[in-house]
């Protein structure tokens, strides 16, 4: 009885994914070589299979840092190197697990700036070149969180330039921590609103948005509630190693 094979509309099927992503993933390397019959038909196998599923799991879009890791992972499984695949795997759930801390770190920090709203005691107010160096951002990084509506800031009643002083400077630091950590500009302008408003109690939960509020009106960028999506990138990390795992077993070296 000869072999069964696999079509591209099976591999498709089976993720869930267009056709087109399936070629896609054959023309850049994603999958092992896959022949051809004498009809000209691709011959997809169980492997190629498991390597769409790798696949599919590691580059679906958010991602944390740089993807060529990720492409590098699968590339390595697709050459039948998974132990060099299972190494990306465990180095990218570390990597997620940075970036989680630093965004728990940050709530807290906007925790304590809300509890005791200034932290910075500066001497005299800055003009805005002063405080862009200050605060090691650019001029026009301050300019934009302004005319994002992310703060007000006081003007110099002589010459209206700008005037940041201990206030501005705490909202700053709070705003500037956030967006290191991957919260968009709308996530922190809905909690400062809500902080502006004052309300502090539930900051954190502001910062994403319930999922009956974005249910068939609005695309959320995965920024708008970055942290929920750290905890789904871990997990997903943690599928992409257990896939691995699963791929050793299945196709054993040698």
């Amino acid at each position: 009885m000869g072999t069964t094979f696999l079509r591209t509309s099976d591999l498709a099927k089976e993720l869930g994914v267009h056709v087109n992503t399936i070629r896609l993933y054959e023309a850049s390397g994603f999958l092992a070589p896959i022949p051809r019959g004498t009809n000209g038909y691709r011959q997809y196998s169980a492997l190629h299979l498991e390597q769409a599923r790798l696949t599919w799991l590691a580059l679906r879009w958010p991602y944390v840092g740089d993807k060529h890791q990720l492409i590098m992972l699968v590339k390595n499984a697709a050459n039948g190197d998974l132990g060099m695949a299972m190494e990306f795997a465990y180095q990218y759930l570390a990597q997620v697990r940075v970036e989680r801390t630093y965004a728990e770190s940050a709530l807290e920090f906007l925790e304590r700036w809300a509890a005791g709203r200034t932290m910075d005691a500066s001497p005299h107010p800055m003009h805005i070149r002063q405080a862009a160096l200050h605060l090691n951002v650019s001029v026009d990084m301050l300019r934009n969180w302004e005319r994002n509506g992310l703060l007000t800031v006081p003007r110099d009643p002589t010459n209206h330039y700008r005037l940041y002083g201990g206030t501005e400077f705490g909202r700053l630091r709070v705003i500037r921590m956030l967006v290191k950590c991957g919260f968009s500009l709308m996530a922190i302008l809905r909690m400062l609103h809500q902080f502006d408003s004052g309300n502090t109690k539930s900051l954190r939960e502001s910062l994403s948005i319930p999922p009956e509020e974005n249910a068939d009106k609005v695309i959320v960028a995965a920024a708008d509630h970055w942290l929920a999506s750290l905890l789904e990138l871990e997990q997903r990390a943690q599928e992409m190693i257990g896939q691995i795992g699963h791929m050793i077993e299945l196709f054993p070296a040698g």
